[in-house]
């Protein structure tokens, strides 16, 4: 994650500590990219069901 954020493990450390409020903020926006990019691939996977129901033929009764 530090180096992700550009900055060495001993300051992330720090914010731990000293800032807690400073890393939960960082380790929710860590946290919101993952559901993020979670969702987006739900979406893309609906869409494609959607395509495969809508390609495959009705039945009629």
């Amino acid at each position: 994650m530090a180096g992700i954020l550009g900055i060495d493990t001993k300051t992330l450390y720090n914010w731990k500590k000293h800032k807690p409020n400073l890393y939960r903020i960082v380790m929710l926006g860590f946290k919101f990219d993952e559901l993020l990019e979670c969702s987006k691939r739900n979406y893309d996977k609906l869409l494609e069901l959607e395509a495969q129901a809508m390609a495959q033929p009705h039945k009629q009764p």
